[in-house]
């Protein structure tokens, strides 16, 4: 890790950002932190490019990573996850990076999952980022070659509010729990010295990608209200009680599900909205013609057992199950800003 990028205290873990961060206003961004995370409101637009490299060394990655960096600019935002294969024969994997275990329900394609290395390329043009990941793609065929690819969008919210709230392909408004300031995203996602990882790790994250296909046409045969009822919201984000979106609702008034079911899917994810999942989300929808739609869910975290297997293991038997499946994604690290992470590969 660049020795100017993160300074980081123990103490639980929280981030303290140096030369000049501590005190900067609020959407300043500090150093640092990777592309991928950086602002609270997440691009419009997405294309994840999951490659396999011919050759593991030093050489091959750094090539990659050059690529990328040159298509970077102004209106596009393009940063790298390292895959779990990366790390074999190797001593400094990040603690909790694995391959991506398939869970209940999932029918996981192998050419939908995992790689070597994960490219993320984001802005609001397609075209720019059609360009750029056709150019990353086809940069070196000797060195490295596409495992899956996969894009989509961010519809934004009808209700106003939060610039990072969206609509998803179910109709409903989504991204609530998400920090609502980039301290509190960076200390819920960004690998600590608390965090008993390798040096060159910390500053860096967990990145779990799924591609969730999604049922939309049997979805809209249910009444609003059964949508609501499976969800545990109104389509608008208003609680099912009657509590404002922006606010928890009472679930301990409403021991046996009457009002918003036991095995509805926020009600699942989180049953303490005091203490929200430590995730940061970055989903987007995708589609595939008229036969697939569905959702990219990605987020982010300093640690996937705790933040993103957490919440799945909550969510087994919620009502929804039925509508979703999981088909491809995979668990990679994002690493720091700077190039002394490469080292790790080699040793």
């Amino acid at each position: 890790m660049s020795g100017a990028a993160l300074a980081v205290a123990g103490g639980g873990g929280a981030l303290c950002f140096a030369r000049g961060d501590v005190g900067r206003p609020e959407g300043e961004q500090p150093a640092g932190v990777p592309v991928q995370l950086r602002g609270l409101r997440p691009e419009e637009k997405v294309t994840l490019i999951a490659l396999d490299l011919a050759d593991h060394r030093r050489r091959v990655l750094n090539r990659l990573v050059a690529e990328t960096e040159s298509e970077a600019g102004a209106e596009v935002m393009v940063g790298v996850a390292l895959g779990r294969s990366l790390f074999d024969g190797t001593t400094s994997r990040p603690r909790h990076l694995s391959v991506m275990p398939s869970f209940p329900g999932d029918l996981l394609d192998p050419a939908q999952t995992g790689g070597d290395v994960l490219v993320q390329i984001a802005g609001r043009s397609a075209e720019r980022i059609e360009a750029a990941a056709e150019r990353i793609s086809g940069a070196a065929p000797a060195d490295w070659v596409l495992r899956w690819r996969i894009s989509g969008e961010r519809r934004p919210s009808a209700t106003g509010g939060r610039g990072d709230l969206a609509t998803n392909p179910f109709h409903f408004v989504e991204g609530f729990g998400n920090p609502e300031t980039e301290r509190e995203s960076y200390d819920r996602a960004i690998v600590s010295d608390a965090d008993d990882e390798p040096p060159w790790a910390v500053g860096g994250s967990y990145q779990v990608v799924r591609i969730i296909r999604m049922a939309t046409e049997l979805w809209d045969r249910d009444s609003v209200a059964e949508q609501e009822r499976i969800i545990g919201r109104k389509r608008d984000g208003r609680w099912l009680d009657g509590a404002p979106r922006d606010e928890p609702p009472n679930f301990a008034a409403d021991p046996r599900g009457r009002v918003t079911p036991l095995d509805s899917h926020v009600r699942l994810a989180a049953p303490d909205r005091r203490n929200p999942p430590k995730i940061v989300r970055r989903s987007y929808g995708y589609s595939r013609g008229a036969d697939e739609k569905g959702m990219i869910f990605s987020c982010f975290q300093r640690d996937p057992v705790q933040g993103f297997e957490a919440v799945q293991k909550r969510l087994a038997g919620e009502s929804m199950a039925s509508y979703l499946l999981t088909v491809g994604g995979g668990y990679f690290f994002v690493p720091p800003r700077g190039d002394e992470w490469t080292d790790a590969l080699s040793g």
